[in-house]
């Protein structure tokens, strides 16, 4: 019997893998620049946590079950309940504002379609312990961020915003109830979607005659604050603040220079129960495909898991979505596999050599390979090419030290030359330990870097720099280095 993945879901196989964690670096980088500090929390919960927080809808897309302890538990949805539960649990000792960050693995029961998968990650940040409007600011601006980083522009994507409180003051003025409003503001936030004639029959659904109905379309289809501003119901205390809100809101993105990105939209209410307050999405700009990323505010969550008031607001970017359209507008990078070197024996006996030196370079951090089959050069280097090496190490162990050329796989140049004599081993690792630990020192051509190292660097402290270099670099260049190696050595 053959196995297939489930429905759904994906495997990851190591090119996709490599988009994977591309996409996650890149959401990683953007949230610690931005000053966000990265969390995570249990794939499941407890099904009353996922519930209270997003009601009646959220339950139809969980996959629940109960343990042998006859607890009612769930996987995940979304992560937020659970970013409600740590920090509801620590509220008293925990600085604010809180500003966090997590990529999280999420499933839903739901029907599989383009971009929208049963299993998937998501990108979140949150903003917790601020009523200001400038934490929304905040979130908005890390969203576009890091869809400038990824290259796509104003003109590739749009964030729509709009407002919960503003939306719930026009329903009051055509008599619709808080009661009501919680089932009135999931068929407003399907209108974008749907046909005029499939909107009308929700409204039907919801007891949303067609004067009502029209009314609240007039003011979804307000194009701009000001247009907002010349509603009747914004004489009450509560719209007034609402749309100061918005106002601000917008003068600060403009400020932060993502204005460009974003404009009004009344028609985006987001249909789960918890939002408060401000609230936006993301779409590219054709609207071919489902919201990017959406989010907003939500001051009320963590009383609904018994906590204090606090307020809140964020969004969610899943990965689905974000793939599809990075691959129509052409923005991925090159993502195939690299190695920095792979160390062949070159001569007789010398595969000892060869994994004591494949040793030594991955102690320093650099991607070496090696062929585990003992074979001839010309097979070693097409091995070396199928790998994607950027330069192959070629060890000879005659004499009374070890000794290798090194040759530039990308560029085909080698050091030494063939018929010059191979240069010792610890030639090679003099350089890549002056290239890593004193660049400067390695990029000035008055100095002997074959012979002298620099003053502050020794045999006895080289771990030292090291481990310094690969905490704070992260990793190496393996171009930069060959690119010296040309001008400095080969010249």
């Amino acid at each position: 019997m053959k196995f297939q993945n489930v429905k759904g879901t994906r495997d990851f196989y190591p090119d996709q893998m490599r988009l994977r964690n591309w996409i996650a670096d890149t959401w990683r980088r953007v949230s610690l620049r931005n000053g966000f500090e990265e969390y995570d929390a249990p794939i499941f919960e407890y099904l009353d946590l996922l519930t209270i927080k997003s009601g009646s809808e959220i339950a139809e897309q969980l996959f629940s079950f109960t343990d042998r302890g006859g607890r009612r538990l769930a996987i995940r949805p979304e992560i937020t309940p659970s970013l409600a539960r740590m920090v509801d649990a620590k509220i008293n000792s925990l600085p604010r504002p809180i500003k966090w960050f997590s990529i999280p693995r999420l499933c839903r029961a739901e029907n599989p379609q383009r971009g929208r998968l049963r299993e998937f990650f998501q990108w979140n940040i949150d903003v917790i312990g601020s009523d200001d409007v400038l934490a929304d600011a905040e979130c908005i601006f890390t969203a576009v961020d890091f869809l400038r980083e990824v290259g796509l522009t104003a003109q590739d994507v749009t964030v729509r915003i709009g407002s919960r409180p503003l939306t719930m003051a026009a329903l009051r003025s055509v008599g619709v109830s808080e009661e009501r409003a919680e089932k009135v503001f999931p068929i407003l936030d399907k209108r974008p979607r749907v046909s005029e004639e499939e909107f009308r029959r929700l409204c039907d659904g919801v007891m949303l005659d067609d004067k009502e109905s029209d009314a609240i379309c007039r003011f979804q289809d307000c194009q701009s604050i000001e247009d907002l501003s010349k509603e009747s119901f914004f004489d009450k205390p509560e719209s007034l603040s609402a749309l100061e809100d918005l106002s601000n809101l917008f003068r600060y993105l403009d400020s932060m220079g993502v204005g460009d990105y974003c404009r009004l939209d009344m028609r985006i209410v987001r249909g789960l129960a918890y939002y408060t307050g401000i609230v936006y999405e993301i779409f590219d700009r054709s609207e071919s495909l489902r919201a990017l990323a959406g989010g907003g505010r939500y001051d009320n969550l963590l009383e609904l898991v018994g906590g204090p008031a606090v307020g809140a607001t964020g969004f969610g970017m899943g990965d689905v979505v974000l793939e599809i359209l990075l691959k129509e507008k052409n923005k991925l990078p090159p993502l195939t596999a690299r190695l920095d070197f792979f160390v062949i024996d070159a001569g007789e006996g010398a595969f000892d050599r060869v994994l004591q030196l494949v040793g030594q370079l991955r102690e320093r951090g650099w991607r070496t390979g090696y062929s585990f089959n003992r074979q001839n050069l010309r097979k070693q280097l097409k091995q070396a090419s199928n790998a994607n090496a950027a330069g192959a190490v070629l060890v000879r162990d005659e004499g009374p030290e070890p000794t290798m050329y090194l040759k530039n796989l990308d560029k085909g140049w080698q050091w030494p030359l063939m018929d010059s004599k191979p240069v010792p081993i610890l030639h090679l690792l003099r350089l890549l330990d002056t290239f890593m630990c004193a660049p400067g020192y390695f990029e000035d051509k008055e100095k002997d870097i074959l012979q002298t190292p620099p003053t502050e660097y020794t045999d006895s402290n080289r771990k030292d720099y090291w481990k310094n270099y690969l905490i704070t670099r992260r990793c190496l260049d393996v171009g930069r280095f060959f690119d010296l190696m040309n001008d400095r050595v080969l010249d």
